[in-house]
């Protein structure tokens, strides 16, 4: 039912991260306050979106 999403963390600009999905390259980057996103995150860091959180891989 709630699909899993891999990212990779393509840039920080201050309170917001742009994500990149990884299964979709055309798909355009998604903005999400890091406030949402694990603390320790940088640039680079691979993601996982399940169940409305974000987890590092």
């Amino acid at each position: 039912m709630f699909e899993r999403i891999e990212y990779i963390v393509e840039r920080i600009n201050g309170d917001y991260a742009y994500l990149k999905n990884e299964a979709d390259q055309d798909e355009e980057l998604k903005c999400v306050a890091r406030a949402l996103l694990p603390e320790e995150i940088s640039e680079g860091t691979k993601l996982a979106y399940e169940m409305f959180q974000y987890s590092i891989v």
